[in-house]
């Protein structure tokens, strides 16, 4: 079926059931931001394949809603499918929920999926739809009836992650959670979110695609656990490693009914930003919501995980190494297409020890390409790279002891003014916060504008976040913390690792962001209180060729030249001579 007809008998099922809107959303039923292939509804319905949207269907209009990372990429993909987009964000532009309102009579019958809709959107759609007496119908997975051949579950193995990388044991981690439990007097603990699933029992999986990650829902009581998952996915022997720290296995479809058992005098803790409507409400005991321990927990890497994070970087510095070593030797000597730097990218990579997988999809953008932020290659977008133009390349890796993510914008021939001045106003951003020092309880939001005032000076800006939080081993964007114009209340902790990565686009021409990894550490104690600070770990050189001097101030270009002393000293002694002497030049000092 063409987009146009799957929505078309998705109408004629909102007919048939007196339903006058349905949503549906980009995620699991574990809220996740990558889903398996089964859980791709808005993906399949829609053809929009980004990562991030909100699918609304009437029965008589459909829009989808995303942000400015993708607006390029909808603009493209909804042509013709008779989807309206609304670009999130932008001046005019209605919420869904606002839309909703203008479309919907009283008293209407609004449907989605209650296993792939959290708790606390359900709220926020009931609180914007009041006015209209809204009615929730969330017991229809309506695409399922019109999707054939849909992906089944995955079931792949399931492995333990050794303490040798995690640096704390599960027993440890359950110790931290159940008094954290104790503290606001609950007897159990639902957990539904997948990283949050792995990181507190140490298993990782490879259920979905990027991040390494198993199908698994959580109960943690005071005295012991459940894991639901499939037993198939498990070993004998790591069944028996869990249950030495009271942790046991039950099937994954089994969860909604053991949520239904639980004692209607017990209290349970759980995130509903991260629990599914179904299982809130298989749920007949007392609720105490507040985010998941495990969050913060996780966000605040140990002593292991922080030096398994640095030899990760160090084993992706010397791939990017060699590949970008490759690149300049072979541009103009032989067909290079962005699909050709990509698959290259990743065979270096694969040579390196403990290399899982990438962390993300490779955005490998040339030209115009690189304009578009979230921007993915596919064989029909598909260009030839030659010596000439921006190539914008955001790209990670997944390894046993860490996960990367870095972004390097290069110069492939020679740069106008106009490019080199927008190449360095955004690598001065990158560099303003990697030397950024600030009290404790500084939040993220009060840093990001050290990022952005060398381009606001010029009346340029970027429209994405400047940086998210990044797991071990894990998924590559990690909360709580973040770096974004937008208030958020977590403050910047000692051992969070987040990334550095303003941008700038000019659309039908170029994109630039320039993306390290920080570490938050411990700078100093004064009588004014405690100072922090960030290392930036990650380790690759920049194009120094895109670089207008004078416009770095001293500062700027001290930390350059020490960063670039770093990466030489960190990474030549895991190359060869032909490689050491080209990263020699490509660090020297400007």
């Amino acid at each position: 079926m063409t987009v146009a007809e799957r929505v078309n008998a998705l109408r004629s099922l909102l007919h048939e059931k007196n339903i006058h809107a349905y949503i549906i959303t980009s995620t699991d039923p574990h809220m996740s931001e990558y889903v398996p292939d089964r859980w791709t509804t808005r993906q399949w319905l829609s053809g929009f394949t980004g990562s991030a949207g909100t699918l609304v269907i009437t029965q008589e209009k459909a829009g989808l809603w995303t942000d400015s990372r993708y607006f390029l990429q909808a603009e493209t993909q909804l042509e013709g499918s008779g989807i309206e987009l609304f670009k999130m964000g932008t001046a005019g532009t209605p919420t869904q929920n606002e839309w909703l309102s203008g479309e919907l009579p009283i008293n209407p019958n609004v449907g989605f999926d209650g296993t792939c809709f959290s708790v606390a959107q359900t709220r926020e759609l009931k609180n914007k739809l009041g006015d209209l007496g809204i009615n929730i119908i969330e017991e229809f997975d309506l695409v399922n009836e019109i999707w054939e051949n849909r992906p089944e579950l995955p079931n792949k193995p399931i492995f333990d992650h050794e303490v040798c990388y995690s640096g704390q044991t599960r027993y440890s981690k359950l110790l931290k959670i159940r008094k954290q439990m104790e503290e606001c007097e609950c007897n159990f603990h639902f957990v539904a979110s997948l990283d949050d699933v792995a990181w507190i029992f140490n298993i990782r999986g490879n259920d979905i695609d990027y991040n390494p990650l198993a199908l698994a829902y959580a109960i943690i009581g005071i005295e012991s656990a459940t894991l639901y998952l499939s037993e198939d996915q498990i070993s004998n022997d790591l069944i028996q490693k869990l249950a030495e720290d009271e942790i046991y296995i039950a099937d994954y479809g089994q969860i909604f009914s053991d949520l239904d058992k639980i004692p209607g005098s017990a209290s349970v803790l759980l995130d509903v930003n991260r629990t599914n409507l179904n299982a809130f409400y298989s749920i007949s005991a007392n609720i105490v919501e507040r985010e998941n321990p495990s969050q913060l927990l996780k966000s605040i890497k140990n002593d292991v995980e922080i030096e398994g994070m640095k030899n990760a970087m160090k084993k992706d510095g010397t791939a990017l190494t060699q590949f970008y070593y490759w690149l300049e030797e072979n541009i103009g000597k032989t067909k290079i297409t962005e699909l050709t730097v990509m698959n290259k990218l990743k065979e270096f990579r694969s040579l390196q020890q403990d290399f899982k997988g990438e962390s993300f999809g490779t955005i490998a953008g040339y030209k115009d390409h690189g304009a578009h932020p979230h921007y993915s290659t596919t064989p029909e977008s598909d260009v030839e790279i030659k010596a000439e133009g921006l190539l914008l390349i955001d790209s990670g890796a997944q390894y046993l002891d860490g996960t990367t993510d870095i972004t390097r914008t290069i110069p492939m021939g020679e740069l106008n003014e106009e490019e080199k001045t927008d190449f360095t106003l955004v690598l001065k951003g990158m560099i303003q916060l990697a030397m950024a020092k600030f009290p404790k309880g500084t939040r993220g939001c009060n840093l990001d504008i050290l990022a952005r005032q060398a381009l606001w000076n010029q009346g340029k800006n970027y429209g994405h976040g400047t940086g998210h939080g990044v797991g071990c081993f894990m998924n590559v964007h990690e909360g709580p913390q973040s770096i974004r114009q937008e208030i958020k209340d977590q403050a910047l902790l000692a051992g969070m690792i987040t990334s550095d990565e303003p941008g700038f686009y000019r659309e039908g021409f170029y994109g630039i962001r320039h993306e390290n990894l920080i570490l938050c550490c411990p700078e100093e104690t004064t009588q004014f209180g405690e100072f922090l600070n960030f290392e930036t770990i990650t380790l690759c050189h920049f194009e120094t060729k895109g670089i207008i001097c004078e416009l770095l101030t001293p500062e700027e270009r001290k930390w350059l030249n020490n960063y670039h002393q770093k990466v030489y000293d960190e990474l030549s002694p895991e190359l060869d001579e032909s490689h050491q002497n080209w990263l020699k030049e490509k660090t020297k000092a400007i």
